[in-house]
């Protein structure tokens, strides 16, 4: 019998979900992505009503484009990655570009020291909340939210790849700038959930889908640690968060999810994992065996690849995950290369695949 869960469930079986890279929407419809895409009120809806428009148009009857006719005051750009603001806050300058989302520099500071209070009176704080301010005092509420990274990911960006020596010689010291950057995490996030409802749609769009608002932590940066180094600095966190932030997530684009599975399957509990292509699928179901499971098909690949090998892919990743109301599918940052009769197929055998295994 397959079993739902009792905590998070999709609207339907195997939901299905896409993010298409800053390229693609600059080649094909001239979006430019400077800093005004993400802090003019004005630009903000506009600019994320037609991109519903443009997914509808080509992909509406799968579900995707359904708030097209609506001017929704999106406080952050829910139909790209982009994790940056925290970075910004902190003190990492941040190059926004036409065609790309924007790039953080690393700011290679001397040590990593964190100053939540300057975050929080920084110049792109500020920016981000003069924008919510006046979507709120325009439209009387706010939708969506803001990609708001991961603790190592962040640590990474302020501190650079030194941070890895400090974590063998300092780790008390690393360990207390862990928990600063968790706590401005956790003071941006839950303000935002508070006036929008959710957290991390900005992180997975597939998100959308479920029944309760995930609080999905990016652990992004994980691939180039040790499980060791992950259970002694940064297990805590997930551990703490998972108690606090119910239905908690980890969003994993690495390509060694698998590598952390029976960690994971000591977190109090995972309600979500957003599984990075090539992760293990039968190795984390063994580990995990009631947590969503959200396949990353790889935009690389996708590009290569012909129809007939991405419908074989997702068929063979989601008999792996062995639970339709435990599994979802998304393929996040595809290019300008992608095709449209690629990402159809990516719904196309989603369709067919919730008929054999749902209803037969």
């Amino acid at each position: 019998m397959i079993k739902k869960s009792r905590n998070l469930q999709p609207e339907i079986p195997l939901p299905v979900d896409i993010v298409l890279a800053p390229a693609w929407w600059h080649k094909h419809f001239s979006i430019i992505f400077d800093k005004d895409f993400f802090f003019h009120p004005v630009k903000r809806v506009e600019v994320e009503r037609k991109m519903e428009q443009i997914l509808y148009e080509r992909w509406g009857k799968y579900g995707l484009g359904k708030h097209r006719n609506d001017f929704r005051p999106e406080v952050g750009a829910v139909h790209l990655a982009a994790g940056f603001l925290i970075s910004e806050m902190l003190g990492c300058q941040v190059d926004y570009q036409e065609n790309s989302p924007p790039q953080v520099i690393p700011a290679y500071q001397d040590e990593l020291i964190i100053n939540e209070e300057a975050a929080f009176r920084s110049k792109a704080f500020q920016s981000f909340i003069q924008l919510v301010d006046k979507l709120k005092e325009k439209y009387g509420y706010l939708t969506g939210d803001v990609n708001w990274g991961g603790i190592l990911n962040i640590a990474l960006d302020l501190r650079g790849q030194e941070l890895f020596l400090d974590m063998m010689e300092k780790p008390q010291e690393i360990l207390s700038s862990f928990w600063q950057i968790a706590s401005v995490i956790y003071h941006l996030v839950t303000g935002i959930q508070q006036q929008t409802g959710t957290s991390s749609i900005s992180v997975n769009r597939n998100l959308i889908h479920l029944n309760r608002a995930v609080f999905l932590h990016s652990e992004c940066s994980h691939t180039m640690i040790s499980v060791s180094h992950y259970e002694k600095f940064l297990q805590l966190f997930d551990i703490e968060w998972s108690r606090m932030q119910r239905p908690f997530g980890i969003h994993y684009c690495g390509k060694d999810p698998h590598r952390y599975a029976e960690s994971f399957a000591k977190l109090p509990r995972l309600d979500f994992l957003d599984v990075g292509w090539g992760g293990d699928i039968k190795i984390l179901r063994k580990y995990l065996p009631m947590t969503f499971l959200n396949i990353r098909l790889s935009p690389v690949e996708i590009i290569h690849q012909s129809v007939d090998q991405i419908r074989s892919v997702i068929r063979k990743l989601v008999t792996d995950s062995g639970n339709p109301w435990l599994t979802g599918i998304c393929c996040i940052n595809m290019d300008d290369q992608v095709t449209d009769e690629k990402i159809t197929a990516i719904f196309e055998t989603a369709t067919e695949l919730r008929t054999e295994l749902v209803l037969d």
